[in-house]
Parts: structure tokens; sequence; C-alpha cells
């Protein structure tokens, strides 16, 4: 069901660690300047993009998500699962921007089990103990057994209910930070129809808990990327070799690479200054963005 386009919006991210250095001040700032780097023309000069605000149906209720695509035809489905900030600006864009290579794309807000888009507002600090407290409150509506996969499969079922969608192409998905994880999943959940997963700086691949996202890879049949921040590699350095041992064991191909230098959410432009430096990375960001192109354009076929 459509409904009327809203402003995005902005939300929180969990990593404690750059709590310390994320004031109000610098996530508006950081929020205004997303709008401008990452613009992206639309879909060819004579096919602009749609931008559609729409609910889907979910075993838990009704998510709020926006469905971005070429103005005119049938494109290979993607499905962007957001950071633990959400469904907002930079979200959107990078809904856009993959839209605009030729694909039909849904941007879910991963929180709609606590609230509609905004989640959170501006006034949110990590050093609000209130704020933080309905920050663990709303990332763990995904922690429950079984809801991240149901959701995946009602936004594929979404995905694949629209005449803008190809049904005889596969469908890809990405996701950044917390996404990287829920890209695992969605691949495992709907494998027949998962033909691309890559995950961007994801955090939580690898645990040591039975339920781990990286044991799943017996489940997957899609061709799998995984682009790993240089700082998450120092905190987990056996995490890729884990991650490549059970891909290979499941004879899954998968593309596994530390980006040097690159910081956790090293792709996502509206990310806080850290030590007074961006995480953001242009140069690195650009790189990831040419693999997940070439992973879609090799696997959606």
């Amino acid at each position: 069901m459509a409904r009327n386009h809203e402003e995005p919006q902005k939300g929180p991210d969990l990593q404690d660690d750059l709590a310390r250095d994320w004031s109000r001040r610098d996530f508006v700032a950081a929020s205004v300047a997303a709008g401008i780097v990452a613009s992206v023309p639309a879909f060819g000069a004579e096919a602009p993009l749609v931008e559609t605000s729409v609910e889907i149906k979910t075993r838990d209720g009704s998510c709020d998500a926006v469905f971005i695509h070429p103005a005119n035809g049938s494109y290979a489905g993607v499905l962007v699962w957001p950071d633990a900030l959400g469904l907002r600006l930079s979200m959107r864009d990078i809904g856009k921007r993959i839209a605009s290579e030729g694909y039909s794309v849904l941007v879910p807000n991963p929180f709609y089990r606590s609230a509609k888009v905004p989640v959170f507002d501006t006034s949110f600090s990590f050093e609000n103990a209130n704020d933080m407290a309905k920050l663990k409150q709303v990332m763990g509506t995904l922690a429950e057994p079984g809801r991240a996969e149901s959701d995946a499969t009602a936004y594929i079922a979404f995905l694949d209910a629209q005449p803008q969608v190809n049904k005889s192409k596969k469908i890809g998905t990405q996701g950044y930070c917390m996404g990287g994880p829920l890209v695992v999943k969605t691949a495992a959940t709907v494998p027949d129809r998962v033909g691309a997963g890559a995950s961007f700086h994801g955090g939580g691949l690898v645990t040591d808990k039975p339920d781990s996202p990286h044991l799943l890879a017996p489940k997957i049949k899609a061709k799998m990327y995984f682009g790993i921040a240089s700082n998450d590699d120092e905190k987990q350095p056996d995490a890729k070799d884990k991650l490549k041992q059970a891909f290979a064991a499941a004879n899954v191909p998968a593309e596994i690479e530390v980006y040097p230098g690159a910081l956790h959410g090293w792709c996502v432009p509206d990310m806080p200054m850290r030590d007074g430096k961006p995480i953001y990375n242009k140069a690195d960001a650009e790189r990831a963005w040419s693999k997940l192109v070439a992973l879609y354009k090799t696997a959606l076929a």
C-alpha cells in the first residue's frame, strides 16, 4: 500500500565506541552532509527513478519502507538492510543509487515493531540514559529467533509482487553494520530467490553461539561478498578465516576481504567523526560499491 512520500529520517547507531565521539551537533551536521554526498543521478537520462513510501504486511504487523525503481520496465529486485541508524536519508540514497544501476529496490524500517520512522529524532544523545535504554530496546526487537527471517520472507514476497520486479531474475541483498548478518540470514532463509548477498562492515557475522550467522553457509545458494573494516578485523582477527572456512566447506562462492585503514561504517556517508576524522571513506566506499555492482551484474543476470 503506497502512502505519501516522507522526509528521510535519522536514527542512532549501536556502536558504543562511536558514541563517545558523536554529539547531537555532529549528528545533525553529518546527516545534512549526507544529502549532498550521497546524491546520485537517476537511472538513464530518460528513465528517472520512482520513490514510493510503502507498507508491508509481516508476521508481526506492518513495516514502513521505501520502494525505489526506474520509471519504466521490470528489473531484478534488491533488498537493502540498513545499519543501526535505520531508514533515513543516507539509506534512501543508497537505495536510489543501486536502483540507478537498473534494479527495483526495497529499503525497510527494521525497527517497525517499535515505531514508524522516525524511530529516533535529532535530539538523541548517546550520553542520555533514557535514549540508550530505548536504543537497546529497539535493537532487541530483531533479536528474537525467527523475526529477521520472517521479515526477510515478507520483504522478498513484497518485491516479487511488484510489476517493476522481474521474477525471472534472482534477488540481491546488501547490508551495512547490523545489516550484514541480516543479509546472511536472508540468503539462508530464501535460498531459491536470493542470488547475491553483500555485507559491508557487518557486525556479529561470526560468534561463538550455535546460531552464529556464518554457520548458515550450507543453506545459502547465493554468491556472497564480505567487506570487513580494519578495526573490526583487529578486534576479531579470526572472523575472516572462519567465514572463509564456512563458505568454502559449503561450496558457496564468497569473496572476503579486509579494507586496510577503513573504519567500521566507512561505506555510509552520514557516519560521525571519530577522533576528529571522518569514518566515511569515499575512496574505499567507491571501491566497495564497485564490488557490489560487479556482484549483482554477474549473479542477478
